[in-house]
């Protein structure tokens, strides 16, 4: 890791991991992380029980739904017009093993020429990876080639290895060139920069020329300002849920982001950024979901 991420990127990271448990007030982007409360989970889901909602909630967890977004962009190669990418995210795959059954079903017959996940493979933020390792085993075998991912504040970068062993390029503050009939366009990824804040734009954009077509893969949206003065076209990104648990009309509770509520869910722009935060196919906290049911998306980009 030292070689390839540098050894101030692989120190920082691990160092972060190696402290006694994530932090609830302080550190990251925002000043609260739920996700690291854990003794509110149960208090959460007991109180769901309680009202007689979580058979319904959990039942919402698993009601996957299939995206469409179409993305113009004016300058894409005519090669791209209409390339598909599926994206998933949040997958949290050892919550609930019938939440991953049915996420594999989903997706495992789905068309698109390319395969990106932003972050947040496991359930807790800290502790054993062993059981996100086999759940993402058993869903990269249903996707298709070639797939690219981005760590999570939930992920350990111990998860890399055994990550790109299945097949998933992990890009970590890095760069892939995409080709297709001798055109290209650039695909980047960063690393969390929510928890860890061990992104790094510039290194990560540096080898993509200013009139190359970027697409950046983030695990947040929160970047989305520096994304955009970066010079990047199209941003996808998930983390937030879209609240998971949200009011009617899909009005989320909280977004567990320091974002505007804009960009919590769906499509956005942002100057001459345009993104995508998806509300992601697995649950956090709770294996329950109201008013805002899980989704896989397949964008598809249009050269116009």
């Amino acid at each position: 890791m030292e070689t390839r991420l540098g050894a101030v990127h692989a120190r920082l990271r691990l160092g972060i991991e190696a402290e006694s448990g994530h932090r609830v007030f302080g550190k990251g982007l925002n000043f609260f992380h739920p996700e690291n409360w854990y003794s509110i989970h149960a208090l959460i889901r007991y109180a769901i029980q309680l009202v007689g909602l979580y058979g319904r909630g959990q039942r919402n967890a698993r009601n996957l739904q299939v995206r469409e977004n179409i993305v113009s962009l004016p300058y894409l190669p005519k090669a791209f017009h209409d390339y598909r990418i599926l994206h998933l995210t949040d997958l949290h795959v050892d919550m609930d093993s019938r939440n991953l059954d049915s996420l594999v079903q989903k997706v495992i017959n789905l068309q698109y020429d390319a395969c990106v996940l932003t972050g947040d493979y496991r359930a807790q933020t800290f502790g054993s990876i062993e059981g996100a390792v086999a759940g993402m085993q058993r869903l990269v075998a249903a996707l298709q080639q070639p797939i690219f991912g981005v760590l999570g504040n939930h992920d350990s970068i111990r998860m890399v290895p055994p990550l790109e062993a299945m097949g998933v390029t992990m890009l970590m503050n890095e760069t892939r060139k995409l080709e297709r009939e001798g055109a290209h366009i650039f695909l980047a990824g960063v690393d969390d920069p929510h928890y860890f804040r061990a992104d790094n734009l510039e290194k990560t954009a540096e080898d993509i020329p200013a009139d190359g077509v970027s697409i950046l893969l983030s695990h947040t949206p929160e970047i989305f300002r520096q994304a955009a003065h970066a010079g990047f076209d199209l941003m996808f990104c998930g983390h937030t849920h879209g609240g998971q648990i949200c009011l009617p009309g899909g009005i989320p509770l909280t977004l567990d982001s320091n974002c505007p509520r804009s960009l919590g869910a769906g499509k956005w722009r942002y100057h001459k950024l345009q993104g995508y935060t998806s509300v992601g196919a697995g649950t956090s906290i709770v294996n329950a979901r109201f008013n805002c049911l899980p989704e896989v998306t397949i964008h598809r980009l249009q050269r116009g």
